[in-house]
């Protein structure tokens, strides 16, 4: 990869191959205990096949930014931050429930199959998804202090470790804490941020830069062009998790509304409902949720108040936010250049 152009494709190659060889090996590791962890292994490789690497990416342009070279040893370390999601998505996933992730069923219903005589064999297959996100994160760590970079730069980023962790589990506590309470667009936004925008963005741009060295304002420039775009990739998550395509997004369009999250964009329908439309929500959001028919009311309604529009300015907003913070950012070229690409490519997509 040319280390002074931004190929998103090279770079994700790079990281594909430490990942996959990475858990690969883990994997075997975990046979070699007991053959009958076969599923569980398979459940680890399957958690990091696909993804777009934005996080490992926001790590090696922290990095970069603050003046350090292309590394291997900072490649392996940037993708630790994809091991901390592919640990955030099992876990996510068992919370919510969900059956489908990138089209294919989530580790806790793909492991049912592991346990076909276990007298509760649902629970049995949840809990073997939580241990496979519990063996993800310690893996993530495993990879970071393994990297190959000294350990006094391990030892500057170590507060900022702690500080990811402690923040995704407030994001998905306060999730938990909200889902089902009246909607409320700030409570809402407040989840995005500690669930979505800070382990996504901030914290791997912020862990890029402490590794390298980077000097406080580097690090308060990173901050302010992260949370803001972290938000936006979240919000446009909320976005295709009800209109978009299945197809493209490899999740059910039915997830959000049957588990009440608290998302931004019901939390915006709600504001901008009257008290008969409030009363109509309310009846569908406590119906079946496999109803498809109130599922496409719930679309027209929100469509009618405009909501998605409102999320969508919501998300214009942030990224021009994120994207004024780099026109202040005392940073090399190539790093600004690639964190406006970046920038795009999050807030845009269409999966």
């Amino acid at each position: 990869m040319t280390t002074e152009a931004w190929e998103p494709g090279a770079f994700r190659a790079r990281i594909d191959e430490v990942l996959h060889r990475f858990v690969a090996e883990e994997a075997d590791l975990l046979v070699d205990v007991d053959p009958s962890l076969g599923p569980v292994a398979a459940q680890l490789e399957a958690a990091v096949a696909h993804g777009k690497r934005l996080r490992a990416a926001f790590c090696y342009w922290g990095w970069r930014g603050a003046g350090q070279p292309d590394s291997p040893a900072l490649l392996r370390a940037a993708a630790s931050m994809e091991l901390v999601h592919a640990a955030a998505v099992v876990h996510d996933d068992l919370i919510d429930d969900s059956p489908l992730r990138h089209g294919r069923p989530t580790a806790h219903r793909a492991l049912r199959r592991a346990v076909p005589h276990h007298p509760r064999a649902g629970a049995a297959a949840r809990s073997l998804a939580m241990l496979v996100g519990d063996l993800l994160m310690s893996l993530a760590g495993q990879l970071f202090v393994t990297s190959g970079l000294p350990a006094a730069y391990l030892s500057r980023a170590r507060p900022l470790w702690a500080a990811l962790a402690r923040e995704l589990v407030a994001g998905e506590c306060l999730e938990i804490l909200r889902t089902g309470a009246a909607p409320d667009t700030a409570a809402s936004l407040k989840v995005v941020r500690y669930k979505t925008a800070k382990y996504t963005v901030e914290q791997p741009l912020l862990i890029g830069g402490t590794l390298a060295g980077a000097a406080p304002r580097l690090s308060e420039g990173y901050s302010a062009y992260a949370l803001p775009l972290g938000e936006a990739f979240q919000l446009r998550d909320d976005l295709l998790g009800l209109f978009g395509d299945p197809v493209r997004t490899g999740k059910s369009d039915a997830d959000d509304l049957r588990g009440r999250r608290p998302t931004a964009l019901l939390a915006e329908t709600w504001r901008l409902a009257d008290l008969a439309q409030r009363g109509r929500l309310t009846a569908l959001l406590d119906g079946d949720g496999e109803d498809r028919g109130g599922l496409e009311e719930v679309r027209a309604l929100m469509r009618g108040l405009r909501a998605p529009e409102r999320v969508e300015a919501m998300i214009a907003s942030r990224v021009d936010e994120a994207l004024g913070a780099l026109d202040a950012l005392d940073a090399p070229r190539a790093t600004v250049s690639a964190l406006t690409s970046l920038a795009h490519s999050a807030s845009t997509r269409l999966s």
